[in-house]
């Protein structure tokens, strides 16, 4: 805008210069109407060239950023690396490309089990200052979310909202969900630390039954942890053959 601003400010002043001083001459109107012009698209197109260097540049060093991010990853000493199930591990793993969790499955007495688990969060020194919870080892350690659910068939289920420290599962919430019912209206439970101790030790056995425990959320947290590289480096070569497109 500001640009086409000064064509205007620097062309017309001298054409109208021209017009005025030989207004009676056809010839001297068309000398002046092409000067115009030629100053016009003289300037614009060193706009453009300058804008187009510029943007060049720009993506040129975006290149090389992203290039020297990639050869970190490829350098690293967990690049392309497989973490394998351990022996006997209960569930089928899904696990598809470019998305941020990881689908469990199995069957049980009756029941089907389905696990989601979504990227793994780190806790780094800053965040502990932050929380003012040095004391608190779980402050320190990285965790895992899980969705676990348990359902019947043709019945409800109960969905369990967890979350998994290195040997050690913390359960926030349990819900009994009931598909023939309004789950806006349903009363869904108390708070799970609301609840009796023995209760909720109870609870923490049942899902220890299904799969649920510290050798199985272990496990995850490797797999999470090299699915998250996997998928920033990904995205990195993704991102950087769009900006050579």
């Amino acid at each position: 805008m500001a640009f086409s601003a000064i064509i205007r400010r620097s062309a017309i002043p001298i054409a109208s210069r021209v017009i005025g001083s030989q207004i009676q001459s056809p010839a001297a109107v068309k000398r002046a109407a092409f000067f115009t012009h030629f100053v016009r698209s003289t300037l614009c197109s060193s706009f453009r060239r300058f804008s187009s260097d510029v943007a060049t540049s720009s993506d040129r060093k975006l290149l090389e950023v992203l290039q020297s991010e990639i050869s970190v990853v490829e350098e690293s000493e967990d690049y392309d690396k497989t973490v394998e199930a351990p022996s006997g591990f209960p569930f089928k793993i899904k696990d598809n490309v470019g998305e941020q969790t990881v689908t469990l499955t199995r069957e049980y007495e009756g029941e089907t089990i389905t696990v989601e688990v979504s990227m793994p969060s780190l806790v780094t020194d800053e965040d502990e200052e932050e929380s003012g919870n040095e004391d608190d080892e779980k402050s320190t350690a990285s965790s895992v979310p899980l969705l676990v659910t348990v359902a019947k068939k043709n019945g409800p289920s109960l969905e369990f909202d967890c979350i998994a420290y290195p040997d050690e599962i913390s359960i926030n919430n349990l819900a009994l969900k009931n598909p023939e019912s309004d789950e806006q209206l349903a009363y869904e439970g108390p708070d799970f630390m609301d609840l009796d101790e023995n209760l909720q030790r109870s609870f923490h056995k049942y899902l220890e039954i299904r799969g649920i425990k510290p050798s199985t959320t272990n496990f995850l947290h490797e797999y999470m942890m090299e699915k998250d590289n996997k998928e920033y480096y990904r995205w990195l070569k993704d991102v950087k053959k769009f900006v050579e497109a």
